[in-house]
């Protein structure tokens, strides 16, 4: 163990040139998610599976080698190569996909998959292109952190452009979305963000309907003078705040 400690893995990760599956068990003492996160990234072609214990690591390693991505890997390039700083302002973006929990029942586990994974595809590919930082996959959607409200916005426009690409070339496919965004300085902690300003992105994103980009003002007032449209949604009382919340539709669609 000893040993395993002292391993300068960083410096042997530049050295690396084929395509490599790091798996990190959550609970792990000895070595931070963040750790994981920062090797990957110096790694070509890397990417990184969280798991909950050790007997799903060589499950996942075995569809590795198969030549199958897994579905708890995801690119080290979604993710910031450090953590997410505490006492600065960040953009937090939920995602959410339409009827999710239905999913599975009406298309069978194979083709629900199909969808989380054209869902994720999107996602990913939108933060890579907006310098966006992934902190989580919730399940049925991504939570994301921006230092800048016009990357956030930016990046939702390309996910929903995304979706409706994907929907335009695949008919049959249900995916649809919601997206949310909020801004503040949330607890950072082991690569993870909390507080209430995140706690209101969600509730945005639980507000929004399929197809659509729900904001809060203060993303508005943040991105005050860059070229964003917004329609004014009106106070929303939303689940776990006791007072409205000003929100507005970011338009995203040519013919808006």
């Amino acid at each position: 163990v000893e040993d395993v400690l002292q391993w300068d893995a960083e410096a042997d990760a530049t050295s690396l040139s084929t395509p490599t599956l790091l798996i990190h068990e959550r609970n792990n003492p000895n070595f931070s998610m963040d750790v994981t996160r920062r090797v990957a990234g110096l790694i070509k072609d890397s990417r990184v599976a969280f798991v909950d214990n050790a007997f799903e690591g060589p499950l996942v390693a075995q569809r590795f080698f198969d030549g199958e991505v897994p579905d708890l890997a995801e690119p080290a390039s979604t993710h910031a190569a450090t953590s997410p700083e505490a006492g600065v302002t960040h953009t937090i973006l939920f995602t959410d996909m339409q009827s999710s929990t239905a999913l599975a029942q009406r298309l069978g586990d194979a083709k629900a998959q199909e969808v989380r994974r054209a869902h994720n595809g999107i996602v990913r590919s939108a933060l890579s292109a907006n310098s966006g930082s992934e902190i989580k996959h919730t399940g049925d959607g991504i939570m994301a952190s921006f230092t800048t409200a016009s990357s956030a916005l930016e990046c939702a426009i390309a996910i929903q452009r995304g979706v409706a690409a994907h929907v335009e070339e695949h008919p049959d496919s249900p995916l649809g979305l919601y997206v949310g965004l909020n801004a503040g300085e949330p607890i950072a902690e082991e690569g993870d963000l909390f507080g209430t300003s995140i706690n209101l992105a969600a509730r945005i994103c639980d507000h929004a309907e399929p197809g659509q980009i729900l904001a809060s003002n203060v993303v508005r007032e943040l991105a005050a003078g860059k070229d964003f449209l917004f329609a004014d949604i009106g106070e929303i009382e939303l689940r776990g705040f006791e007072d409205p919340v000003k929100l507005w539709e970011l338009r995203w669609q040519e013919d808006n």
